[in-house]
């Protein structure tokens, strides 16, 4: 999958559960001025979401798809919806996964110093797991770097290839 239709796909989830899924179907919803029509109501029994994290795009100091994945599985409890959520990590994101000594190791953090120290991303992740979501790392990205499963977050799968599962999963 290409980069921009990575990001395209991202960017349509996003909307998705921001816009399209949030409001009711048989009513306008009002919004200052303005009322908006729901055209296409949208309504799951079942879904599975995949997330290809393969470059990290932050919004200030976080995480782009932490906010769109955060409200996608909070929806999909709320609605009662089967399904899951798999998060693919590979390429220059894939740093995120790991733990605190490797996470220092690998992003050339001074561990000396106190701000500085362990993964900054780990309780993000953590609390995504805790939502349910499966959150998975290349094992060809993980061997290019020589990252073994120690190296990793608890609860961290690792797959064979980002790209092999990312088609699997679609």
């Amino acid at each position: 999958m290409s980069k921009t239709r990575s990001l395209a796909v991202l960017l349509v989830a996003g909307f998705f559960v921001s816009f399209g899924a949030k409001y009711s179907t048989d009513r306008a919803v009002a919004q200052g001025d303005h009322a908006l029509r729901i055209d296409i109501p949208v309504k799951l029994e079942k879904a599975k979401v995949v997330f290809d994290i393969g470059h990290l795009v932050l919004n200030g100091d976080v995480p782009f798809f932490t906010g769109d994945m955060d409200l996608l599985v909070t929806d999909l409890k709320d609605w009662n919806v089967k399904g899951e959520v798999i998060a693919v990590f590979h390429g220059d994101a894939a740093y995120l996964v790991l733990n605190d000594d490797a996470y220092n190791a690998n992003r050339h953090v001074q561990t000396g110093h106190p701000v500085n120290t362990g993964n900054p991303y780990a309780k993000l992740l953590k609390e995504l797991m805790e939502q349910g979501v499966q959150i998975e790392l290349c094992g060809a990205t993980a061997a290019a770097n020589h990252w073994g499963n120690a190296d990793l977050l608890p609860g961290v799968k690792v797959n064979t290839n980002a790209m092999v599962r990312v088609t699997e999963l679609e």
